[in-house]
């Protein structure tokens, strides 16, 4: 039993075509993937890759993009058939120290969340009431697949290093973000990093 649910995590920032092979990790699930909007918008694989495309392309180009700023929310349900388990995916900031301050931009990635908890109702003398157990044993299929996505991305990747030009800065910044060489490079070219002088470390890509 479980106090509380939590979440495995891993963030990351990958290139498109990265992204893609990944998703189509999810294909055998019957995947859907939903906007967390009021609708519950469905989206299908394509809609969703051209969405991170959107996101990345945003954060990479060499010139910032007048308009609003694209965001990447999805609820992924997996597995319909057989377990009916869900995970979650959503666009997170990484703070950029400047000027004894944060940056009012962030450096982009991913966050992809599978809960640890499975919900399980109960009922003593007292009532009814719900507690937590462990997702490893109530979906297991669905851990599996979790374990599989975020093990292909931390194949392709290797930790963010960056330093930002801030005399109060720690020398390097350690996130907790993945990121593949090619995204290294194309963030390397971003008028964020110039916009705020940063240096992303070495050349990350495969281990």
């Amino acid at each position: 039993m479980l106090k509380n649910s939590g979440f495995y995590k891993q963030r990351f920032f990958i290139t498109p075509e990265e992204f893609k092979r990944v998703v189509e990790l999810l294909e055998p699930t019957q995947v859907r993937y939903y906007l967390t909007n009021y609708t519950h918008t469905e989206h299908d694989q394509n809609q969703v890759v051209e969405a991170y495309r959107a996101f990345y392309q945003y954060y990479t180009a060499a010139e910032k993009e007048s308009g609003v700023r694209p965001f990447f929310i999805y609820s992924i349900s997996v597995l319909p058939d057989t377990e009916s388990f869900g995970f979650f995916a959503r666009n997170e900031g990484i703070s950029i120290p400047y000027h004894g301050q944060w940056a009012e931009n962030e450096l982009p990635c991913i966050l992809i969340s599978c809960p640890k908890g499975h919900r399980v109702n109960a009922q003593d003398e007292q009532g009814e009431y719900y507690l937590y157990e462990d997702v490893r044993e109530h979906k297991p299929l669905s851990y599996a697949l979790y374990k599989e996505i975020t093990g292909s991305i931390q194949k392709i990747t290797k930790p963010l290093r960056f330093s930002a030009q801030d005399t109060e800065a720690m020398d390097e910044q350690k996130p907790s973000v993945r990121i593949s060489r090619d995204a290294a490079q194309d963030l390397s070219d971003s008028w964020m990093v110039r916009q705020y002088g940063l240096v992303i470390h070495g050349q990350p890509g495969p281990s």
